[in-house]
């Protein structure tokens, strides 16, 4: 989609912070970050949101917080995934795109 943001920043017109990439999936660091570690897990095909996603993206997208999480030295501390779905969820960006923060003790939520 060419005027969506993550899209340009997977296909290299804006820059990111690379963290993790496949065939599938794209990681960058958030240019906010809400935690020490705040990543940025998107699929490389363009889907609105999580309603729009296929198992396989599913898939991917789990496999890449499962690397990203160890990767950055959370996985054993712990973590929070987030993924905001419209308007009303807070999504600030129209691409699907997963939240992996932590690096410190995040304030007690919901679960």
């Amino acid at each position: 989609m060419s005027d969506c943001l993550f899209c340009k920043i997977i296909a290299g017109e804006i820059p990111g912070k690379t963290v993790f990439e496949n065939d599938k999936v794209y990681a960058f660091r958030d240019i906010n970050p809400q935690a020490p570690v705040h990543v940025l897990i998107v699929p490389r095909k363009h889907m609105d949101n999580i309603l729009e996603c296929d198992a396989e993206t599913a898939a991917a997208l789990t496999d890449a917080v499962q690397r990203i999480a160890e990767s950055e030295g959370v996985d054993k501390t712990g973590f929070r995934v987030v993924s905001n779905c419209g308007k009303h969820g807070a999504q600030s960006v129209n691409h699907l795109h997963i939240h992996l923060m932590g690096g410190k003790q995040l304030p007690e939520r919901m679960g």
